[in-house]
């Protein structure tokens, strides 16, 4: 990668060992590094000397995330008359903050805990990119938030040995309800979820970035009970949301030592497991959706997807896409789907059942659609 020469960069963020992370990281690509832990700081840094680029905490208050300093400072910024790009770093979140910060001025944003390498790519591109002329109206917000949930969608897939899988979401409208993630959850464990949240657009996009910071929260703390797991993120929505919201949600652990495959099917379509053997399985729900009743309880199952064994996880904009005459797609067209790609890569496949559903539907894409696909090695 072809490094960015003569760039400097201006650092903001109250914790030391942070900025000493970034100092190293940006060093070792050639940017020259300047550190401030205050909004004051930065605003001082900014109109007496030139920087290509500030990279800057949403949070300088560590008991709070409403990022309400980040968001006054980056309005500060705003009204100077060369600000430098910027970058703005927050911690696992919702899509609204970062959509907020974007809206306010900034260019893109990083997730704490951050990856070398992509934060590095985000740095080099906008080093690289003209300056915003100033005054220059930021983006739609439609369009700012499709760029922030796309980016919360996993963006790199764990290698297992016994496993291969991939993914593909394609969102109805610019935003989403719809959800995938894959959380290691220890050292030869993974979580494959798919969870599908009621309604669309920024609502929806909003419910599910939540669900997935709730999630990613709890598995953090190494809840190893998948039911317990989705009794806490029940829960929330039901504490958090209005009635008529719940989402369907599909969590399932596979270890890679013994190739099982334990579940929680909370109101979802039932995934479709096609044995090397051609038999055809269905993980059935466990419990019901989540958000809408308390107690709530999700029995846990388990599965074994040995070798040539295909697991297809899906949300229902891709079983229930219709053709001219009313026709679902189904269960039985999407095993028809895997049996023609037996021999296809799995990285392509979720694509492949996209291109079907598309194919067969007479009035284009109604619903957000997201398929999931496994296959035993």
């Amino acid at each position: 990668m072809t490094q960015v020469p003569s760039a400097k960069v201006l650092l903001a963020d109250d914790q030391l060992d942070v900025t000493a992370a970034l100092r190293l990281l940006l060093k070792s690509d050639g940017v020259e590094t300047r550190s401030v832990s205050s909004p004051g700081a930065v605003l001082d840094s900014v109109r007496q000397d030139n920087f290509d680029l500030l990279l800057m905490d949403l949070n300088y208050t560590r008991d709070t995330t409403s990022g309400r300093e980040g968001l006054e400072l980056l309005a500060q910024l705003r009204a100077l008359d060369s600000p430098p790009g910027i970058i703005v770093m927050t911690a696992w979140g919702s899509v609204e903050l970062a959509v907020r910060a974007m809206q306010a001025g900034a260019r893109d944003f990083i997730l704490k805990p951050w990856e070398n390498e992509r934060l590095l790519a985000t740095v080099r591109k906008h080093l690289a990119a003209p300056s915003a002329p100033p005054g220059a109206l930021p983006e739609r917000d439609l369009s700012i938030a499709r760029r922030v949930q796309t980016k919360l969608l996993p963006q790199e897939f764990p290698a297992l040995r016994t496993l291969e899988y991939s993914a593909h979401c394609a969102q109805a409208g610019a935003v989403g309800g719809d959800y995938y993630d894959f959380i290691r959850t220890g050292d030869e464990r993974i979580l494959l979820v798919l969870a599908d949240v009621s309604g669309k657009g920024i609502p929806a996009a909003l419910l599910m970035a939540n669900l997935q910071a709730t999630l990613r929260s709890h598995c953090q703390r190494r809840v190893d009970n998948l039911s317990v797991l989705a009794q806490a993120v029940n829960r929330f929505f039901y504490d958090s949301t209005e009635p008529e919201h719940f989402a369907t949600m599909f969590l399932g652990e596979y270890d890679d030592r013994t190739r099982r495959l334990q579940y929680v099917n909370c109101g979802h379509n039932p995934p479709l497991a096609v044995r090397g053997s051609g038999q055809r399985d269905l993980l059935q729900p466990t419990g019901t959706v989540i958000g809408a009743f308390t107690p709530y309880r999700a029995a846990m199952a388990e599965t074994k997807i040995d070798s040539g064994d295909t697991l297809v996880i899906c949300s229902d904009g891709v079983l229930e896409a219709r053709n001219g005459e009313g026709e679902q797609f189904g269960d039985l067209r999407l095993g028809e789907v895997l049996q023609q790609h037996l021999g296809a890569p799995v990285g392509s496949l979720p694509r492949e059942v996209a291109g079907a559903v598309a194919k067969h539907s007479a009035y284009g894409q109604e619903d957000d659609l997201t398929v999931i696909v496994a296959r035993g090695t």
